[in-house]
């Protein structure tokens, strides 16, 4: 399969209080965490290219840019979208928005790198 710009994953979440930033401990105000927004954003990068991965692959995230833009509250809905920019060799490169109604509430980047699960594993168990 073959990995190429314009692959894309949505994530949709109702934030909960134990998605706010006084739940996961980044804060002390009960809207959604931005270590919270991450990991959804992350997800979204990982389900946009997983069908597209050679059997034995996976991908790990590299670097993040994030700019948390709008605070989520409690019971609001989350729709965080990620689309592949560029593929290079095992570099991907995803642009990530994510969407409270018509509010932008977040933008970034997330660079993940396509591996070899069993041999990742190995290196990361003999440390």
């Amino acid at each position: 399969m073959t990995i190429a710009p314009g692959l894309r994953a949505e994530v949709r979440l109702v934030v909960t209080g134990d998605d706010t930033a006084e739940s996961v401990g980044s804060g002390d105000v009960p809207v959604l965490g931005t270590p919270r927004l991450l990991a959804l954003a992350e997800r979204a990068t990982v389900e946009a290219v997983a069908a597209s991965l050679e059997p034995g692959a996976t991908s790990v995230g590299t670097r993040v840019e994030l700019d948390h833009l709008a605070a989520t509250p409690v019971g609001r809905e989350i729709v965080v979208t990620a689309e592949l920019v560029e593929a290079d060799g095992r570099r991907l490169a995803f642009a990530v928005t994510a969407r409270d109604g018509d509010t932008l509430a977040a933008t970034g980047r997330v660079e993940r790198a396509v591996v070899d699960r069993e041999r990742f594993l190995a290196r990361v168990t003999r440390a």
